[in-house]
């Protein structure tokens, strides 16, 4: 991670924004997640939490950095902190680098509508701050045809979300990758493929290294 931060050019003494998502107020718990991969590199990390002035202080970050915990519960935090807005605009206009994992990446897309979390709160929308015009799945899971699970696989449910008009493409990210997005291009990096799905279309399997550059422009 830390060699994928230096070649983007950042420094050292560059200041990152944790927004942790709040779980029965133990914003800690979050917070720490960024401390342990950034802190270690040398980077600085404050969390919005302890901000007096929350847009304020995206306004400040030379970097954002969005964990994991409840989608929901997590926009729904976002959107009452007004900080949706800003944090799109830091990372498009001011080219910010931003960083999710899990419902961090969720709310990075077009929408959190392809979660796997349950709707435990409820945003004022499901329109999330849309750095890249297409959905994600994180943590995406292939169908077992060993277990005896009788709910839905996670390829159903996404077949069900594309029933729906206008939806974009959904990538199924698998434990062990990620994106890296740098301006126009788009690069799956990590051990695992990822699988596309497309509405109305065959989903497709990429393989960690291919350039998903294409899904800027031709999310639908």
């Amino acid at each position: 991670m830390s060699d994928l931060l230096q070649g983007s050019g950042i420094g050292l003494c560059s200041v990152w924004l944790s927004v942790p998502n709040n779980k029965l107020g133990n914003w800690s718990l979050f917070h720490g997640e960024p401390l342990v991969c950034l802190a270690p590199a040398g980077y600085e990390v404050d969390s919005i939490h302890e901000a007096s002035d929350p847009i304020d202080a995206v306004r400040r970050a030379e970097g954002i950095f969005i964990g994991g915990g409840n989608t929901f519960r997590l926009l729904k935090s976002l959107y009452d902190n007004k900080v949706v807005t800003e944090i799109r605009r830091r990372v498009l206009e001011d080219g910010v680098p931003y960083m999710g994992s899990s419902a961090g990446t969720n709310v990075a897309t077009v929408s959190i509508n392809t979660t796997n979390d349950m709707p435990i709160v409820y945003p004022p929308s499901f329109s999330a701050i849309g750095l890249v015009p297409f959905n994600i799945n994180p943590h995406y899971l292939d169908p077992d045809p060993s277990s005896c699970h009788m709910g839905e696989t996670r390829e159903q449910r996404i077949t069900q979300y594309h029933e729906e008009p206008d939806t974009p493409c959904v990538l199924g990210l698998r434990e062990g990758s990620m994106l890296l997005v740098e301006g126009n291009k788009v690069t799956l990096l990590g051990t695992t493929k990822a699988r596309l799905f497309t509405r109305g279309k065959p989903t497709v399997e990429y393989d960690p290294g291919c350039d998903l550059s294409f899904l800027l422009t031709n999310a639908h």
